[in-house]
C-alpha cells in the first residue's frame, strides 16, 4: 500500500468524482485548534454543548475539584450547525478517512447519529479511530517518501438509517472485484444467502457502470449499499492494505489470490465464477463485533491478551512487590 493510496481515498477526493451515487455529505476545513483540542488527552471536557460555560471535573492527583472551562470554537460551531441544518438536522459524522464507529456505545443512544458540535465532539474524543486519521495516518504504507500534507476535515453525511445487512464490502485490484464481503459479518441475515446471485449481480453492475477506471488508483476498498428497491449505493472508499478490515477474508488471500473462494463446498469451488463473495451463513458462524475491545481501557485489553509484554512485566512485579510486603508486616507483627 502507497502513501498517495491513502491520500485517495480521502473523502474529499473521492466525493466529487461520485457525488451523484452516494448520500448527500458537506466538507468543512478543520481548524488547528480544534485538532489540538482532539488530541488533548488531557481535556475531557466535551466542547460544544449548550450547558458547559463551568463543568466540574475531579483532578487524578488529589481529591479537590476544580472547575475546567471546556475551550470553544464559536465560528466552527457555526458553521457546523449550519451545515448539520442544510442536511436535514441529523448526520453521519467522520473524518478524511474514519469514522468513530468504535465510540457509538458512549452516546446516549449507542448511535453515531449526531445534531450538534458537542455530540460531534464526544465522539470524536472516545474514537480511537479518529485519534489514528490525526496521527498515523499512513502507517502500513510500504514507501518511503515524506509523509503527504494532510489538510483535515469533518465530513458531514445526510443521516439515512440504513440497514446493516444491506451493506457490502468489494476488493478490487487492477480494477477488478476480485472479493465481496458482508460488511456487518458479526450477525447472520438469512436474506443474503437467498438473493446472493442478485446482489453479486447488482454491485457488479453498479461497479463497471460508475466506478471501474474513474477511481485514481486500480486497488481500493469499496463499500456499498443495496437498498430494498436493489438500488446501489456508493458508501466509502479504502485503501487497498492492512489498514483496512478484511472482514471474512484475509489480506494474505487478497494479496495473493490463492484460497480466494466463496461460501462453497470444495466440490463447487472450481465452478465459480466471478468474484468470491463470502457472508455469514449461519448463527453458529456468528462472531463478535471488534469494536466491543474498544469499551474498555487499552491498558486492561493488553494484560489480558498479552500483546503488550512490558505491560505484563510490570504487573507482575507490582504484583510481587504487593506480596512482598504482605509477607514483611506480618513477619513484624510477630507472634
Amino acid at each position: 500500500m502507497k502513501k498517495e493510496q491513502v491520500v485517495n481515498c480521502q473523502f474529499s477526493v473521492w466525493y466529487p468524482l461520485f457525488k451523484k451515487h452516494t448520500i448527500k455529505s458537506l466538507v468543512l476545513p478543520i481548524p488547528q485548534n480544534v485538532i489540538d483540542y482532539l488530541l488533548d488527552d488531557g481535556t475531557l471536557v466535551v466542547s460544544g454543548s449548550e450547558n458547559n460555560s463551568s463543568q466540574t471535573q475531579t483532578n487524578n492527583s488529589d481529591s479537590d475539584e476544580e472547575d475546567i472551562q471546556a475551550p470553544e470554537f464559536p465560528e466552527f460551531k457555526i458553521r457546523v450547525q449550519e451545515a448539520i441544518n442544510v442536511l436535514g438536522g441529523c448526520v453521519f459524522p467522520k473524518l478524511n478517512w474514519s469514522a468513530p464507529r468504535d465510540a457509538n456505545w458512549i452516546a446516549l443512544n449507542s448511535s453515531l447519529q449526531c445534531q450538534s458540535l458537542c455530540d460531534i465532539f464526544l465522539l470524536f474524543k472516545s474514537s480511537d479511530f479518529i485519534t489514528h486519521d490525526l496521527t498515523q495516518p499512513f502507517l502500513h504504507c510500504s514507501d518511503d517518501s515524506p509523509d503527504p500534507t494532510i489538510n483535515y476535515e469533518l465530513v458531514l453525511r445526510k443521516w439515512s438509517e440504513l440497514i446493516p445487512g444491506a451493506e457490502f464490502r468489494c476488493f478490487v485490484k487492477e480494477n477488478k472485484v476480485i472479493a465481496i464481503s458482508q460488511r456487518d459479518y458479526t450477525q447472520h441475515y438469512q436474506h443474503i444467502a437467498k438473493q446472493e446471485d442478485s446482489i453479486s449481480s447488482a454491485i457488479l453492475e453498479f461497479f463497471r457502470d460508475h466506478i471501474q477506471y474513474q477511481f485514481p488508483d486500480e486497488d481500493f476498498v469499496l463499500d456499498v449499499y443495496r437498498d430494498s428497491s436493489g438500488r446501489v449505493w456508493l458508501i466509502d472508499f479504502n485503501p487497498f492494505g492492512e489498514v483496512t478490515g478484511s472482514l471474512l477474508f484475509t489480506w494474505e488471500e487478497l494479496t495473493s489470490g490463492k484460497n480466494l473462494t466463496a461460501n462453497q463446498t470444495q466440490e463447487d469451488t472450481a465452478l465459480q465464477d466471478g468474484p468470491a463473495f463470502r457472508y455469514t451463513t449461519s448463527e453458529v458462524t456468528v462472531q463478535p463485533s471488534p469494536c466491543l475491545s474498544y469499551r474498555i481501557p487499552r491498558d486492561f485489553l493488553d494484560l489480558t491478551t498479552g500483546e503488550d509484554a512490558y505491560k505484563l512485566i510490570d504487573f507482575l512485579k507490582l504484583k510481587k512487590g504487593q506480596q512482598e510486603e504482605e509477607e514483611s508486616d506480618e513477619e513484624g507483627e510477630g507472634p
